[in-house]
């Protein structure tokens, strides 16, 4: 059976901003000492499971023409642009119309756009693991990250042994999904050594999931079922639009993999990190004797623990402590290090100011 492989990359990176915009999101940009961007990586590195005339990006209309440069790899035709955000079930949906319209049926590995990895050879372990279990029977895998810390930014995963377990070794059946923790329920799961953080990569086959969105979500499977038989025909821009627009917007951890049974959990060592704001520079880069992490023109006198990415101006940075600052051309953000979830405020507050240009 063909492996495939969903690269989800319509996110907006808001909280990465003023570097991702509009125009040119997290997912397009080089946040690594490497030159390449995180989608480059995400593709490249996935590369050995699954060849590139089996990858499909879905993204928006507006970034087809990034991945095209970034990604010339990948056939035109397996560029998916949606119509409009739906989040990620009516994404991988609209994949699965696309890879049931090549084949009969293959494997889906379904990955965000927007990750790092460290250990590389042991996410393909981990990943090859996890085609070995989705082939079986109509099981559904997702992948668990083990904690280092209490995170409060991810969802969990509660996973166990029960009866029927799966005889793959490391391989453990899901109890439940849960959602975001405090600080001390983040700390119980810890402690617990029972939880995993919930990082939005699966496996299955393509009719494994077809037979999810038919039982859990059928007004979703409807229309992937017209999308699919629409594709290749004159119609097919119409359909897809109409269908997205229909779509209720709900995410595939919601829609299906918390209602569906039994699903199986192989927890991941490989230097996972989701980058969801500017404290994982610090997590993926290397730090100076100061703890800081410093790109581009800076000076630093008396400052620690502080991340700082300059562009073309100087930047100097005297008696600071835990603080974040990134320089563009056409903004600068200075925030505390404890407040850069907040930063997604400021494209708010600039779409009430009708600042467009910034966003």
């Amino acid at each position: 059976m063909i492996n495939t492989a969903v690269i989800m990359a319509g996110g907006k990176g808001a909280r990465f901003w003023p570097k991702s915009r509009n125009h040119l999101p997290k997912q397009f940009l080089s946040l690594t000492k490497e030159s390449k961007t995180m989608i480059q990586l995400t593709c490249h590195r996935i590369n050995p499971l699954v060849a590139f005339e089996d990858m499909y990006i879905v993204t928006n209309q507006d970034y087809i023409g990034l991945v095209k440069e970034q990604l010339p790899e990948i056939p035109a035709g397996n560029i998916l642009a949606e119509p409009t955000p739906r989040n990620t079930a009516p994404c991988i949906g609209f994949a699965a119309s696309v890879i049931a319209h090549k084949y009969e049926d293959a494997l889906m590995l379904v990955l965000p756009a927007d990750h790092l990895i460290k250990f590389e050879e042991m996410y393909l372990d981990t990943m090859a693991q996890a085609v070995e279990v989705a082939k079986e029977d109509n099981n559904l895998v997702t992948i668990g990250i083990t904690p280092t810390y209490p995170e409060t930014g991810y969802g969990y995963i509660h996973f166990g042994r029960s009866e029927g377990e799966p005889k793959h070794r490391g391989v453990y059946v899901v109890k439940k999904f849960v959602e975001k923790p405090d600080v001390d329920t983040a700390k119980e799961y810890l402690a617990s050594g029972q939880y995993l953080w919930n990082s939005g990569m699966f496996v299955w086959k393509l009719s494994t999931i077809l037979q999810q969105f038919e039982e859990w979500l059928p007004e979703i499977h409807q229309g992937v079922v017209e999308i699919q038989q629409a594709y290749g025909t004159q119609n097919y821009e119409h359909v897809l639009k109409r269908c997205f627009m229909a779509f209720k917007p709900v995410s595939i951890d919601y829609g299906i993999m918390e209602r569906a049974k039994p699903i199986y959990t192989i927890p991941g060592n490989f230097g996972w990190d989701d980058v969801g704001n500017w404290l994982a520079l610090e997590r993926i880069n290397k730090t100076n004797e100061s703890g800081n992490t410093v790109e581009g023109d800076v000076i630093t006198i008396d400052t620690q623990d502080s991340i700082i990415v300059g562009d073309k101006k100087l930047i100097a940075a005297v008696g600071l402590e835990n603080m974040v600052i990134v320089d563009t051309h056409d903004a600068i953000l200075i925030c505390d290090k404890d407040s850069t979830q907040d930063v997604r405020k400021v494209i708010e507050n600039l779409k009430i100011c009708n600042r467009n240009e910034l966003i």
